[in-house]
């Protein structure tokens, strides 16, 4: 792969964007992503995904706006109109998010440069964010050249910061620098460079955690807001029962009832 980096550390796949010399998100790379995200998640011996960017001061600038120009003026050429009666279908970069956000594994990004529309949403999808503390430009500055963001960034941005911060960023296209990023929730925490080491120290504690745990706590507390109160609490009983009957579940437990381990970290 040419744009798609990936490094194995024991259980732990570091996967770099490589897209010089601006670190657009294009075609051509979601492309390799697509395929590189479907391996690492199918790979057993894969426990957690740090994604971070390989080029100097760049995790994802932001989606290529020449691409995009490009899809506008087929379209027009064509004639198309577009209406919340004919809903688009979703592209290869929203299935690769989408995929992410639903997989069992845990899925850091390691935010060591601009991350800004396309870019940004990425880092949205995955479950926690840690940005290195610099000049950088988080967010979803879309607006200011005349779109929104089209890669979830209306709405999960709205689930980490709210409705009325969420307004105010996407109306006024302003990026936050990664301090005011944590302040307000658009990212876990503002860490000093290099953020690749803090990744790695939350992925190898994550990668410790008994797997079926991990993916059932993440199924609950993803799907939290899209589920009636009562229904989610149904499924958090069930997964409850089903951890502790789990080899995993019972061992741990027993350990601890045996004096061997203790319930705090």
């Amino acid at each position: 792969m040419a744009k798609i980096e990936i490094e194995r550390r024991d259980a732990i796949a570091i996967v770099r964007f490589n897209n010089p010399p601006k670190g657009y998100m294009n075609a051509e790379m979601v492309g390799e992503l697509g395929a590189a995200v479907e391996a690492l998640l199918t790979d057993c011996g894969v426990r957690v995904l740090v994604f971070t960017g390989a080029l100097r001061g760049v995790f994802i600038e932001h989606y290529d706006v020449a691409e995009l120009v490009a899809l506008s003026e087929r379209l027009r050429a064509k004639g198309a109109s577009f209406s919340l009666d004919r809903l688009s279908p979703e592209g290869a970069y929203h299935k690769i998010l989408a995929r992410l956000e639903g997989s069992p594994k845990p899925v850091i990004a390691a935010i060591n440069g601009t991350a800004m529309g396309g870019g940004f949403e990425f880092a949205m999808a995955c479950d926690i964010r840690l940005a290195e503390r610099g000049p950088l430009q988080l967010g979803q500055p879309e607006i200011n050249i005349g779109i929104l963001a089209g890669a979830g960034g209306t709405q999960r941005l709205v689930r980490l910061v709210g409705e009325a911060r969420a307004l105010e960023l996407s109306l006024t296209g302003r990026t936050v620098s990664p301090d005011e990023a944590a302040a307000i929730g658009m990212v876990h925490a503002a860490v000093d460079a290099p953020v690749l080491d803090h990744a790695l120290a939350m992925a190898k504690r994550l990668a410790k955690q008994p797997p079926k745990a991990v993916a059932h706590i993440k199924c609950l507390v993803r799907g939290a807001a899209d589920m009636p109160l009562s229904l989610g609490l149904a499924h958090e009983r069930t997964l409850f029962m089903d951890l502790a009957v789990s080899d995993d579940g019972h061992r741990l437990m027993r350990e601890f009832i045996d004096g061997k381990r203790t319930i705090r970290d």
